[in-house]
């Protein structure tokens, strides 16, 4: 076989130890999910963002209360986040309402409590897979680096059968170790960059949606009175 042959990078994969094609193949399975849910996730918070825009500039053109609740309902499975926290908050807030002998404070407190409810369920389906990005970021490295000490290991001990120790007899399984070390940053790159910029937009939404509960609660504390 030609050296060029010998040191592609197929070649260096099928040549390398078990354990270290192992390793390769963990790192291309975690890379592969995580482009899934870079993906998955980029359209996802695209999607909430272009609905809490578009909901929030109905609620403040002045549009009636239970119009936009009505419609909410209607719509409860194709509706953003924002929509979801205001239906449940005013749903509340007329139940509440419709009760005798309940104070000002009763209500606002019962339907902020509502909104937070349905507020933390719509950040968890927001953050869902996160974590995934996160831990493939932070550990593949690690994993590849492992694969690398392995295949080192590996090559310097075949020196041992060797009569005479040379470059050309220990590049070949140093080359194959490092592929392992590649393949984890190829994995933890994209994760790192795609977490970070998830993790800002959720929090600029979760931003949002706390100033929303806050200003609609202090609309319908007005509406009591």
């Amino acid at each position: 076989m030609t050296p060029s042959h010998d040191m592609s990078i197929l070649s260096l994969i099928t040549g390398a130890s078990v354990l270290v094609q192992a390793v390769m193949l963990m790192l291309l399975l975690a890379s592969l999910f995580s482009w899934y849910y870079i993906f998955l996730k980029y359209f996802a918070l695209r999607r909430a963002t272009a609905l809490a825009d578009e909901f929030e500039k109905q609620f403040w053109s002045g549009a009636d209360l239970n119009d936009l609740h009505q419609r909410a309902m209607n719509t409860r499975t194709e509706a953003g986040s924002m929509e979801r926290i205001f239906e449940a908050g005013f749903r509340e807030f007329m139940k509440l309402r419709g009760q005798p002998n309940m104070d000002v404070s009763a209500i606002t407190d019962g339907t902020r409590r509502a909104m937070r409810a349905t507020y933390q369920r719509e950040m968890d389906e927001l953050e869902s897979h996160l974590s995934f990005l996160a831990s493939v970021g932070s550990v593949s490295p690690y994993v590849g680096l492992f694969g690398t000490v392995w295949g080192i290991m590996n090559s310097f001990r075949g020196l041992s059968n060797v009569a005479q120790a040379t470059l050309a007899a220990v590049a070949p399984g140093i080359a194959e170790a490092l592929v392992a070390t590649a393949m984890g940053l190829f994995a933890a790159i994209p994760a790192v960059v795609a977490y970070n910029r998830f993790a800002g937009d959720v929090n600029r939404l979760a931003i949002r949606f706390d100033s929303f509960m806050e200003e609609f609660s202090n609309i319908l504390q007005r509406q009591v009175h």
